[in-house]
């Protein structure tokens, strides 16, 4: 879907906000996507002052927007921005990979995680980082079974 998006031209917040719904349509949006496309270019988010922001004004600056929930926001501040201290609580697979790593009898919820996500501050982004790469290598030793 990016490389529609790209070729059609749609790579900057203007272009996208001018954009008919029609037309991100045709490239294979759905009308959800839509608007929240829509709304986050017609946020002018500065991306570049995100870089300057304190992990929760990031946070709450982007949850702001229509469509971008807490998880959406930890992941982008996680990845994109390179944070060191940001975990998603409520990714699934952070959850499950917990769960295997410390032999619980069931996934973890997203409020056990933030308190076990705690003890790993400064460093819970790398923590999240081992997990998902855990749980990605837990994944493709059970298709091997």
């Amino acid at each position: 879907m990016w490389t529609r998006v790209e070729q059609a031209g749609l790579t900057a917040q203007s272009d996208v906000a001018r954009a008919t719904p029609e037309h991100l349509a045709q490239l294979g949006l759905s009308r959800l996507k839509i608007c929240h496309a829509h709304a986050l270019a017609e946020s002018l988010l500065d991306y570049d002052g995100l870089a300057n922001l304190p992990d929760e004004a990031v946070l709450s600056a982007l949850t702001q927007i229509t469509g971008i929930g807490r998880w959406t926001a930890e992941v982008y501040a996680l990845h994109a921005l390179g944070r060191a201290d940001v975990f998603p609580h409520g990714d699934l697979a952070l959850q499950e990979a917990t769960r295997l790593v410390f032999n619980l009898p069931d996934r973890s919820g997203e409020k056990m995680m933030r308190d076990l996500a705690q003890a790993w501050s400064p460093w819970r982004s790398v923590a999240a980082r081992l997990l998902w790469a855990y749980y990605k290598d837990h994944k493709s030793r059970e298709e091997l079974i």
